[in-house]
């Protein structure tokens, strides 16, 4: 999804990556292709020794990439403008908040809401990968996309004022909108929600109906608020933390780097378990975010002394001060996998409900081959926000670069059938006391599973209480398992046991 509502055409199925692939085919007949996760294709490659120990890239690693920046940046940089229908009826939530689209102000608040998420993109041009000839991620970046969007609703939620919504959304909400009869057979009780202004540079093409030809009616501003206003240098440079340049705290050149300890390079996919810890270790290295941390769940579990430990800054100091309540805020990202080869729908009522939570700052998974950031649903549909569309690099050095390509301006669905059973949920508590409540209010979201295991579980203790010395929270490998209830303490030995089950 982007700015300029791609084609519901070019999301259908799954069928970008596998364009790819085809593409590929014919230059790399003798090649086979290998499968990487469940978000991509890539040929197996022979390593050059010579080359392996200077880290440049051959002249045919450069020629490659070179074709395939331009068939990416020409692939992902056009879209066709098309509307997504939301049942007027059904609530629409969004990250705990909740929409009934049945009037103007409830219109308006969820436009508000959808535009005000940070929203980020494929880039073109800019600086290269250190140790590669990329100078875009077109075609490779888009799990890292999802994950840069994931840690940028999580500092939204930490650093801006509660209910925050962009002042400048205002302008680019400002058009008409079509409703239809309830006794439309296509669209029974729907309400089609076009891109909400499209004040992009006319070098985008696009084809859309002519305004002349919608069904018009007025919409309501909603008053901008003085402390929106105000928090709007904090906005500002939340986005440079994600721009595209080495500096950047949270850019594609610094995750690209730290997934290297990992065995990942620039033009490799990634998926959503990887992409947890890399988030983890970036927020860790970085001085520019204060008072946060980053906790991954082991084997499906959050160990709640762990958390503690992670958080809680006077157990640092020697001896420990009970008195000093000081306690970091913590963003707790979860990788579980909701099924074998498609998602198990038990397990749909429960993802449900983890959305309606306000601690929930969204999932990121995707269909098969196609990374996509999830913030909401309608009924069977989830809302998503979506990487596959590719921009011109943004200078955020520069001190009034403008924002709008940093925020998406279409809303897209797709059925919870559809969703790839592997991703990583995520979650923030600001303090103590909203940890506690999130262990409460998630656990109840998890017991609404018609499974007998849950998703994954809240247990109290460390890890390494339950043999898991040597899997701490720095393992990016994948979460495959969990532990029945009651179970935990009997047995160091979780692998060769029957005492874990795949979701």
């Amino acid at each position: 999804m982007n700015s300029v509502s791609p084609s519901a055409a070019q999301y259908v199925g799954g069928v970008m990556q596998d364009e790819l692939v085809e593409s590929r085919r014919q230059q790399q007949q003798q090649q086979p292709l290998e499968r990487q996760g469940s978000f991509g294709l890539r040929p197996p490659q022979t390593p050059d020794p010579s080359r392996e120990a200077t880290g440049e890239p051959d002249e045919m690693d450069k020629l490659k990439a070179k074709l395939m920046s331009a068939w990416n940046n020409v692939k992902y940089g056009w879209t066709v403008k098309s509307k997504t229908s939301f049942n007027k009826i059904s609530p629409v939530s969004v990250l705990g908040h909740s929409y009934l689209l049945n009037s103007e102000d409830e219109v308006e608040r969820f436009r508000l809401a959808f535009v005000s998420r940070i929203w980020l993109t494929y880039r073109r041009e800019f600086p290269q990968l250190e140790g590669s000839t990329w100078t875009t991620d077109c075609g490779w970046g888009c799990m890292l996309r999802s994950g840069q969007m994931l840690l940028a609703q999580g500092l939204l939620v930490h650093l801006m004022p509660r209910d925050w919504a962009w002042p400048e959304a205002q302008q680019l909400t400002d058009v008409d909108f079509e409703v239809f009869r309830p006794r439309s057979p296509a669209r029974a009780g729907g309400v089609p929600i076009p891109s909400f202004g499209s004040p992009r540079g006319s070098n985008t093409p696009e084809k859309s109906l002519p305004s002349d030809q919608a069904p018009k009616c007025s919409q309501k501003k909603r008053p901008e608020s003085a402390r929106d206003r105000q928090a709007e240098p904090i906005h500002h440079r939340l986005v440079t933390w994600f721009g595209d340049q080495p500096s950047a705290p949270f850019g594609i050149h610094q995750l690209v780097e730290i997934s290297k300890s990992s065995g990942k390079k620039a033009g490799d996919w990634y998926g959503p378990s990887i992409v947890a810890h890399i988030l983890r270790k970036a927020v860790a290295k970085t001085s520019a975010v204060h008072n946060l941390a980053v906790y991954v769940a082991q084997d499906c579990t959050v160990y709640k002394e762990d958390v503690v430990h992670l958080c809680d800054l006077s157990l640092s100091q020697t001896p420990p001060d009970p008195s000093n309540q000081a306690w970091k805020s913590v963003i707790i990202l979860v990788p579980v996998r909701l099924g074998g080869e498609a998602l198990n729908p038990s397990y749909i009522e429960c993802v449900k409900n983890i959305l309606k939570l306000e601690c929930c700052i969204g999932i990121i998974g995707g269909k098969p081959k196609h990374s996509l950031y999830f913030i909401g649903f309608q009924d069977e549909q989830l809302l998503y926000l979506d990487p596959h569309y590719c921009q011109p690099v943004v200078d955020v050095s520069q001190a009034n670069f403008s924002l709008e390509s940093f925020h998406c301006t279409s809303p897209k669905k797709m059925p919870f059938n559809r969703m790839d059973p592997s991703c990583t949920i995520g979650f923030y508590a600001k303090n103590k006391k909203d940890f506690e409540s999130l262990c409460s209010a998630v656990s109840e979201a998890l017991s609404s599973s018609k499974e007998k295991y849950p998703i994954f579980t809240f247990v109290e203790g460390q890890g390494q209480d339950y043999g898991l010395e040597g899997h701490s929270s720095n393992n990016s490998g994948p979460a495959a398992h969990i532990l029945p209830p009651g179970k935990l303490g009997r047995s160091n030995n979780r692998r060769n046991s029957d005492e874990f089950v795949f979701l």
